[in-house]
């Protein structure tokens, strides 16, 4: 703009004009032969290119904080603020208000998340009522949900938490809440009730990095300020050596004040791992409470299993190639997975293609008579 100074570093003019013009935020072709080419081509081009990068388009990859990375240490969690604009939770917000016939109610006991008459169990007759399969909904009401798999601002969190090659491990969620619908009782952690590791949901630190088998993403669709409900974890459990007290589990009791509660902003993302103990106190608001809930994993770790054999095609179909790469299926990076690498001051990004040397696959080749081993 004129009479603006650009006030950008020359390392980012340089990384600029290195850079390949092919941006990877073009949607992908529903045809999978077309795909596959189209990925053969790009992991073509990334070898080529990806070793000839300057140290100044290295340094501008974009990182999770120090701060946050203690507080995320510390806590379990960390609140991501701003994730969404305005305008873009107004649109998912009027992309669910289109679908809100489709809810499923939890009202059966046996779907209820809270023991009756305990302080998350509500008023005992408002259920909380859950929505999947936005991804699939028509363009434009999942651009919002979909942006969430490789978000400019949440792509440097996901790989410092889940490791290079995060993928998407659940089918995404939406949580709707009337005013005195029930919360959910305290869950997760790496302990089990009755005191036995729970591997899948683990949380461990070493040589300064962190490992979260199951990390979650809960995106407020809504402010969540002090007293409103919602979202409760146990500070710091994610490191527990001891199950969790029973009383504690409902609500009933909390010694030594444990229970915590972040307030947000629509827009603002909390993402914890499934280690930390969590769970929500009944909804007190008298708007209604929404959130998307995802759940990532490292390349090599799965709990869920919609993504076998395949996604639903209607959650691929004009997907961008940085939200395909994120939808790949468990496996080691190593074997040519396409990971997403943020680039700063920008809205799109690299898609580095992690490899074996040719030989060694053609050798593979010979012994398994498969591409991969």
């Amino acid at each position: 703009l004129r009479g603006v100074k650009d006030t950008r570093s020359p390392h980012w003019m340089l990384s600029r004009l290195l850079r390949p013009a092919r941006h990877l935020a073009r949607p992908a072709a529903s045809q999978a032969s077309a795909a596959t080419a189209r990925w053969d081509c790009r992991a073509r081009v990334s070898h080529q290119t990806w070793a000839r990068r300057s140290a100044a388009s290295a340094a501008t990859m974009p990182k999770m904080s120090e701060t946050d990375k203690y507080l995320f240490d510390l806590h379990g969690f960390v609140v991501v603020r701003g994730v969404l604009t305005k305008e873009e939770v107004a649109a998912a917000n009027a992309a669910i208000d289109k679908h809100l016939p489709e809810f499923k109610h939890r009202d059966d006991k046996e779907l209820r998340n809270t023991a009756s008459g305990t302080p998350f169990s509500g008023d005992g007759k408002t259920p909380r009522l859950d929505l999947g399969g936005m991804l699939g909904w028509p363009s434009p009401d999942n651009m919002v949900f979909r942006q969430i798999l490789a978000h400019p601002k949440l792509v440097p969190y996901l790989t410092e938490l889940c490791g290079e090659g995060y993928r998407l491990d659940h089918q995404p969620l939406l949580i709707a809440s009337d005013k005195g619908a029930e919360g959910f009782s305290l869950h997760g952690g790496s302990m089990d009730p009755d005191g036995n590791y729970v591997p899948y949901l683990a949380y461990h630190c070493m040589h300064g990095r962190m490992y979260n088998n199951l990390l979650a993403c809960s995106v407020s669709l809504v402010d969540h300020p002090k007293g409103s409900g919602g979202f409760v974890c146990v500070r710091g459990s994610h490191k527990s050596n001891f199950k969790i007290p029973k009383s504690l589990i409902n609500g009933e009791a909390d010694p030594g004040d444990c229970l915590y509660h972040p307030e947000t902003k629509a827009g603002d993302v909390i993402l914890f791992s499934e280690g930390t103990v969590h769970g929500a106190s009944a909804w007190q608001m008298d708007y209604q409470r929404r959130l998307a809930l995802y759940r990532f994993a490292p390349a090599t770790v799965a709990y869920g299993r919609a993504y076998h054999p395949t996604w639903p095609a209607e959650y691929t179909e004009g997907a961008t190639e940085a939200q395909l790469a994120v939808m790949q299926p468990p496996f080691n990076v190593r074997l040519d997975r396409k990971v997403v690498k943020g680039v700063e001051e920008e809205e799109e990004f690299e898609l580095e293609v992690k490899s074996r040397s040719a030989k060694k696959k053609e050798f593979d080749g010979d012994v398994f008579g498969t591409k991969y081993f």
